[in-house]
């Protein structure tokens, strides 16, 4: 690390801690040269994520808009809107550890229906709906004899 006053890349750590969840770390440092003291930050550098849609266009990954699928799926029913950041933050956290710097969207839309399923049945029927573009009552059907067979 250099320092911001003379340049020297000497210097020793006075203080570390931990900030922002634990997903950086602050340092306060003082220069071995000019005395100095400084701050610095520590964090994981972050590899950018892309979404690879239907059509083909490529957009970075954004948890937000999995959570207004999520929000509007689970409207009106009994699911919290902690319990769904939380799925958000599994979701973003598996695509993370896949370590691939494109995700097609039906691997995200995979994702997202196996935790829905876990957690409520109609939300899960409502997204599935969308995002697998039911065109008549049969697919929709189909996909609820599906969920009832998984549950027995």
């Amino acid at each position: 690390m250099r320092c911001p006053y003379c340049g020297s890349t000497s210097s020793k750590v006075l203080e570390s801690r931990a900030t922002e969840e634990g997903r950086c770390i602050r340092r306060r440092r003082e220069c071995s040269s000019c005395s100095e003291r400084f701050t610095t930050y520590e964090r994981i550098e972050k590899i950018p994520i892309y979404v690879i849609k239907k059509d083909g266009r490529r957009e970075p990954f954004d948890p937000e808009k999995i959570l207004k699928g999520l929000l509007k799926a689970c409207e009106k029913r009994p699911v919290s809107v902690e319990r769904l950041r939380g799925i958000v933050d599994e979701i973003e956290a598996e695509i993370v550890n896949r370590m691939e710097t494109e995700v097609p969207t039906t691997v995200i839309g995979e994702m997202v229906m196996d935790k829905l399923k876990k957690v409520d049945d109609v939300a899960y029927v409502r997204f599935a709906s969308v995002y697998r573009e039911f065109k008549d009552l049969k697919m929709f059907l189909q996909e609820l004899e599906n969920l009832l067979t998984s549950k027995e």
